[in-house]
């Protein structure tokens, strides 16, 4: 199966795609991003996430990463993901058919 890739900035992303993004990277974005050309030979950062059915592109800047762990409540002071927020993600995904999250997922290719 092909994966559809889908570049897309953190804040218009499903709520879904942004916890999933937390659980992937639960001690913060920053050390994560790469820099590519965007289609107007722009250098931008991004975040990678691959699920089981799309890759994702995040774009976000260094400093946009860091603030967002700032900012995050569920986070902690040192930039973590707190446990109990890990443990939440982790029983509600595992939990979710396949055929759920696709569905979660296809509403990012409406507005990519």
């Amino acid at each position: 199966m092909n994966k559809r890739g889908i570049v897309k900035d953190y804040d218009k992303l499903d709520e879904a795609i942004q916890q999933q993004i937390k659980l992937n990277y639960p001690h913060g974005f920053d050390r994560h991003l790469f820099t590519l050309k965007n289609i107007e030979g722009k250098f931008v950062s991004a975040l990678p996430l691959e699920t089981d059915n799309r890759y994702y592109l995040v774009r976000m800047s260094k400093e946009l990463a860091q603030e967002i762990i700032q900012e995050d409540d569920d986070y902690d002071d040192d930039g973590h993901l707190k446990e109990n927020i890990k443990v939440e993600y982790q029983e509600k995904y595992e939990e979710i058919p396949e055929k759920e999250l696709m569905k979660m997922n296809e509403s990012d290719d409406e507005d990519s």
